[in-house]
């Protein structure tokens, strides 16, 4: 005996045969795909206006409408048909019955199936449920769905498919696309935050024939005409900062960086970063923007400051927290005191006791990062200012007047994770062509992450860079944190994917 608990599994290659054997007919019937159809309502709007009227006051007066949409339930009756259609704003039920359609509609409408996409005009009414319903008076199909879609009790639930295939995953959950709404709304809240005091928003090169800006491992691609090698950027600071020293003293760009590095739910190889630069300020000027940036972007998204993210509150309402590196692994690690952090071999003994990989020339700045990165990063749940990076490992921020050994440079942390990075930049032409040199000899020492040395870029220098202060902001990663979303994946409509 069969368990009648066990749902029979879908023959896709079935169903797509019947739709394509339907949209067959309806060819040979004339436009098979028509565009002439003008909506004119939106189901939102409509809920908006008119869903606290009531059902007689609908009828008097008679409100005229035009919605499309595809069709996501349908429930079919002898001489009348309930379907429910959903836009990009929301979903809107329609009536369809023999009396306002006439019979040879109404059968057609029967053999529609759940995912065509139609366009209605009829007048709104309630049913005796209350619900909001355009009783439809005349209704076209625009658009044949050929695939169906995931059944509708269980959605698209498969990670993997959802993020493959995110045009059904938008279709099916509407979290997804709330979390995209928010993201729009997060990326415009920061853009008018910066326009609105004077920040001028460029557009910088994507492809670079030298990759500067940070650390880190380029794409390569290269131009058939010019027959040169060229870089996807990693970062646009330098052509950003070049914008500085030709006038723009207020300058930012909210765009895609390139880094050929590993996936994770944290990494992606194309992501997009807020970056500003404005003149005479410094790294404490950038640190009590970043806050307010972040402030901004949570009420966007939110209302508030005050949010949850996997189930642990998150305050961004309070000042955030400041530490240099060292104060950082003391705190959080306690057994690791002085003796440690203060000797290079100490530190390397900790490392390799530790099984923790670092660079054998890194000095003892450089050395004590490693440690943070490996040890403590991962604890800064509160928002935390880690401060005073060693220069080595700063090869674009300015060295702090009281210790040329460390950086005026700050990075934040929050959830764990880093979210921002800035600095008081270094305008000094011949210390920066020196740290570049310097970047140069640890790539051919086999850093493939090391920078190269960018001669236009001390050029512009040389013309007067007026002291200033620039930050980058991980835009996917302030996503992340303000919907609660687990995976950089979540947060990137078409993440990048392995092949099928």
């Amino acid at each position: 005996m069969e368990n009648p608990n066990i749902t029979p599994p879908v023959d896709t290659n079935r169903i797509i045969e019947e739709r394509r054997a339907k949209l067959a007919e309806m060819r040979g019937e004339g436009v098979a795909f028509p565009n002439d159809f003008s909506r004119l309502h939106l189901a939102e709007v409509l809920a908006a206006e008119h869903e606290n009227k009531d059902a007689k006051e609908l009828v008097e007066k008679i409100i005229a409408v035009s919605v499309a949409g595809r069709i996501m339930l349908k429930r079919v009756m002898g001489k009348a048909c309930f379907a429910t259609i959903q836009d990009m704003s929301g979903r809107i039920q329609l009536y369809v019955s023999v009396d306002d359609v006439g019979a040879k509609t109404l059968e057609a409408f029967k053999h529609y199936d759940i995912g065509d996409i139609v366009g209605a005009q009829g007048g709104l009414f309630k049913t005796q449920k209350g619900e909001l319903t355009v009783r439809v008076s005349t209704i076209r199909l625009l658009t044949k769905s050929l695939r169906p879609l995931p059944e509708k009790f269980h959605g698209l639930t498969d990670q993997e498919i959802k993020y493959r295939q995110r045009y059904v995953d938008l279709i099916m959950n509407e979290d997804t696309r709330l979390v995209f709404v928010q993201r729009a709304r997060i990326i415009q809240a920061i853009r008018d935050f910066l326009i609105n005091r004077r920040y001028y928003e460029a557009e910088t090169p994507m492809m670079q024939p030298i990759p500067g800006g940070a650390s880190a491992r380029p794409f390569v691609t290269h131009h058939n005409a010019l027959d040169m090698q060229l870089y996807l950027r990693i970062a646009p600071e330098l052509y950003l900062k070049r914008l500085v020293v030709g006038g723009f003293e207020k300058v930012f760009e909210i765009n895609r960086n390139f880094r050929n590095e590993g996936m994770s739910t944290r990494h992606n190889p194309e992501f997009t970063m807020l970056e500003f630069y404005a003149a005479y300020t410094n790294h404490q000027y950038l640190m009590e923007f970043v806050e307010q940036i972040l402030r901004k972007a949570a009420q966007a998204a939110n209302g508030t400051e005050q949010i949850t993210y996997q189930g642990r509150p998150l305050d961004l309402s309070k000042p955030f927290a400041r530490l240099t590196i060292v104060d950082a692994i003391k705190k959080y690690r306690p057994d690791i005191g002085d003796d440690v952090l203060n000797d290079r071999a100490s530190i390397i003994a900790k490392l390799n006791e530790m099984k923790i990989p670092f660079h054998e020339k890194d000095g003892l700045g450089g050395l004590q990062l490693t440690l943070f990165e490996n040890t403590v990063e991962s604890e800064l749940w509160d928002p935390t200012y880690i401060i005073d990076y060693p220069a080595e490992v700063s090869p674009l921020a300015r060295r702090s007047d009281k210790n040329p050994e460390i950086t005026e440079r700050f990075e934040l942390f929050i959830c764990g994770r880093e979210i921002a990075n800035g600095f008081s930049e270094l305008n000094d032409p011949e210390d920066q062509a020196e740290r570049f040199m310097e970047q140069v000899r640890q790539k051919d020492a086999g850093d493939h992450e090391a920078m190269h040395y960018d001669a236009d870029y001390i050029r512009a220098l040389e013309y007067g860079l007026p002291p200033c202060g620039g930050a980058g902001i991980g835009i996917d990663r302030v996503v992340m944190m303000l919907t609660d979303s687990p995976s950089i994946r979540d947060v990137i409509l078409f993440p990048q994917m392995r092949p099928e």
